[in-house]
């Protein structure tokens, strides 16, 4: 998930009752729902050296409590040396601020378990990937639920205001004026009119002071809201990767092709639309599925990226031995491949993850590679 959604859910862990453990731990839970993504220094490294490591140790049951550890013993020293400059007894309680972190920490790796890039938590000893495919990577809703609700509680003061206003405008222009059909959504105008309805609802809500008597309460219900919305997510997932699987089926068997794994992941913002992709042994299919279509025929588009074969073939085999492309491969759930050029001038092998764009695609960035092959004899007589 992005950070923002990370750092409300700290704040709203931190209002629904943890800051109450030591003084200093609505800080500390708000950089400890954020600390796995302490692996962002690995861009230092470049690119593919930062897709190697991106949500890698730090993201794994071993790093995030070691990190959960680290962030109070922090905390305590700091205050510890404060303390003796000052001449005063220590504030923070370190078992508090301990408990605080330790449960702050743990909503990072789950919360980006819920969305299709996935999460290895076994690290360091096993590299595995696990995929929760419920939540898209952003999710406007949880801004709303989870957003609102720390608003609600720490708007007291004139900064706290123009804090959340100048969020609440940005949040907003990237709703109104960002792209949302290149994410899959078919509805955009629908999830705008809900966002505004959102916004001002909690306008009025703080205005009229409605649950101002609530207290605590309120944040323990957006964090309850959000794991209701998790459940519902899942409940939709499991109809749309049935329907995934059938779909899958019929496209295999058309071709005579034996299928193999099959995924339904979410799109932003739309429960009842998922992005499905089916790998079979010649081809890697991808196709959108709609919960609210009832018909037994599918009739919408697939997007169909065929295998290497023969020259080609060979030439993935010996472009996913570059450094680069073994490291992709390693992070591609559905890798696909396309070879362009030839023999004599150049041969490139272009590889993308279906996930998120395709061999030759405009959206690239970690998400894709190319790889010049050099030919011999043998290659270039392949067919």
């Amino acid at each position: 998930m992005d950070n923002l959604t990370h750092s409300l859910v700290g704040l709203a862990a931190a209002k629904a009752g943890l800051e109450r453990l030591s003084p200093g731990a609505t800080a500390a839970c708000v950089l400890a729902a954020n600390a796995p993504d302490l692996d962002i220094l690995a861009t230092l490294g470049g690119k593919w050296f930062y897709l190697h490591h991106h949500r890698g140790i730090t993201h794994s049951f071993a790093g995030t409590l070691a990190l959960a550890v680290l962030i109070p013993c922090l905390f305590y020293g700091v205050d510890l040396l404060i303390a003796r400059i000052r001449k005063r007894s220590p504030r923070v309680r370190f078992l508090g601020l301990l408990i605080a972190s330790v449960i702050a920490s743990a909503t990072h790796p789950l919360m980006d378990w819920t969305n299709n890039y996935g999460v290895r938590p076994f690290l360091p000893w096993s590299g595995d990937w696990y995929y929760g495919d419920l939540v898209f990577i952003i999710d406007p809703w949880l801004w709303l639920v989870v957003g609102g609700a720390a608003f609600l509680l720490t708007s007291k003061r004139t900064w706290q205001t123009v804090f959340w206003t100048i969020l609440a405008l940005v949040l907003t222009g990237l709703v109104l004026f960002a792209r949302l059909e290149s994410y899959g959504l078919q509805h955009p105008n629908l999830v705008r009119a809900l966002w505004i309805a959102g916004i001002i609802g909690l306008v009025v809500i703080r205005l009229t002071g409605i649950l101002q008597s609530w207290g605590s309460k309120l944040a323990l219900v957006a964090l309850a809201l959000m794991i209701v919305y998790w459940g519902g997510l899942g409940i939709a997932h499991r109809s749309a990767f049935s329907q995934a699987q059938a779909v899958a089926q019929k496209l295999s068997a058309q071709r005579g092709e034996t299928l193999g794994r099959v995924a339904a992941m979410p799109v932003l913002a739309d429960p009842f639309r998922w992005m499905c992709v089916a790998d079979t042994d010649r081809a890697t299919y991808r196709f959108f599925l709609s919960l609210t279509d009832r018909s037994d025929d599918f009739t919408g588009e697939v997007a169909r990226f065929e295998k290497p074969q023969g020259r080609d073939a060979e030439a993935f085999e010996r472009a996913s031995k570059d450094e680069r492309a073994a490291i992709f491969l390693d992070f591609a759930r559905f890798p696909a491949a396309r070879v362009e050029g030839d023999c004599l001038s150049e041969l490139l092998v272009q590889i993308a993850d279906i996930r998120y764009t395709e061999p030759g695609g405009q959206r690239r960035g970690t998400f894709s590679l190319e790889v010049p092959v050099n030919c011999d004899a043998g290659m270039e007589n392949k067919k």
